[in-house]
């Protein structure tokens, strides 16, 4: 067999140690942390040789391999870890890393995963939003316009056309693409050296998509049941609210029915509900943390900036549309605002936050049944 010469990068190393990662340092590789893991595959367990990876600053043997994904951060092994390093934590300061390596462009996951750029990446949709409130006029006294039945509306102030949808739909446009060329690379160093039936994806990728629906890894997680929970609710209120704006855009671009709508209608009714499940479930999402800090760790900058603006966008999203209903004008419009600004930060900036786990994590889930890596974890399961 031959020899394999390492050669370790104290400087990613130090970075993993930035990034969130500052119990690495305690890891005297017992090997607790697999043991006690419910979700790593026999064939090739983690997070041990992940710990020992980062120690050693072996960054390619990170990025490539998919167990860094694979690992939902359920808190076991911190629980359970005697020197009390906290390898859930380090392996999301390794996927921070590589969410910054894999997707285009990499200073926009510098801004996202550093505090010094959080006024920057707010200020960017702030200006654009009000640089359209003055091309109408409104900074030059210009009185904003009601509905036709002489009530506030937001359409009115800021028609959709062009001045909402246009800038979204560049943004999802940009996304997508930031999304694609990302999983790309990724996937491409993932089968490098593999040959992959392409008959085979399509079942895998069919069983990766259950498993996400049913949260079936978050359920063989021990320490923090609750997650479960907490995640099932703020996954379906996204689906949820997709649906609204799906039926929304047909509402506008099809039938050409302007909102707002009646409380009965059916795009309110879905949105209201989702926008509910939303709101309680990322309230789960940080009392979960709260009670679970000292087992699992509270979470790094990156974890809380996407907490953060989730639940920005639930809480503004309802106070606009109570302020609406009670013609409260001036905080209504406030409010509009900062939704509007949140929600472009949400999506313009997916791809190098947190939220890029759902693609990359898919991705790896999908590779792991591809590469049968994943045929002990179901055998347990059957049994």
């Amino acid at each position: 067999m031959a020899d394999e010469i390492v050669k370790p990068d104290l400087t990613f190393a130090k970075e993993v140690i930035k990034s969130g990662g500052e119990s690495l340092k305690k890891c005297y590789q017992c090997s607790t942390c697999t043991v006690v893991c419910n979700l790593t595959p026999d064939k090739a367990p983690f997070p041990r040789k992940e710990m020992l990876y980062a120690q050693w600053g072996i960054k390619e043997k990170l990025f490539k391999n998919p167990d860094i994904w694979l690992c939902h951060h359920c808190g076991d092994c911190t629980a359970y870890c005697p020197r009390g390093a906290k390898p859930g934590e380090v392996l999301g300061a390794v996927r921070k890393l590589m969410i910054k390596n894999y997707s285009p462009p990499s200073f926009l996951a510098k801004w996202v995963s550093e505090p010094k750029y959080l006024l920057l990446i707010f200020l960017i949709p702030l200006l654009l939003f009000f640089g359209e409130m003055a091309i109408l006029g409104y900074f030059s006294g210009v009185e904003i316009p009601r509905d036709e039945n002489g009530e506030m509306s937001y359409v009115a102030f800021l028609p959709a056309v062009p001045w909402i949808d246009g800038p979204f739909m560049l943004i999802a446009a940009f996304a997508i693409i930031c999304f694609y060329y990302g999983v790309k690379r990724y996937w491409l160093d993932l089968t490098s050296g593999m040959e992959i039936k392409r008959k085979d994806i399509y079942g895998c990728i069919y069983e990766t998509v259950k498993d996400i629906l049913l949260h079936k890894k978050f359920q063989l997680c021990s320490v923090n049941k609750g997650r479960y929970s907490a995640h099932m609710l703020v996954f379906y209120s996204f689906i949820g609210l997709a649906i609204t704006t799906s039926i929304a855009f047909f509402y506008e671009w099809v039938l050409q029915w302007e909102s707002p709508y009646p409380q009965t209608n059916i795009v309110k009714i879905i949105g209201n509900i989702s926008g509910i499940a939303l709101i309680i479930g990322i309230l789960l999402v940080i009392a979960n943390r709260a009670k679970n800090a000292v087992k699992q760790g509270m979470g790094s900058y990156f974890d809380w900036l996407l907490i953060t603006i989730i639940a920005v966008v639930g809480i503004t999203g309802f106070l606009a549309e109570l302020l609406r209903l009670a013609e409260v004008e001036t905080l209504g419009y406030a409010s509009y605002i900062a939704h509007l600004v949140f929600v472009f930060a949400l999506f313009a900036y997916a791809p190098h936050s947190k939220m890029a786990h759902m693609v990359y994590r898919a991705t790896a889930m999908v590779f792991a049944r591809a590469a049968m890596r994943e045929q002990s974890i179901k055998q347990e399961e059957a049994a």
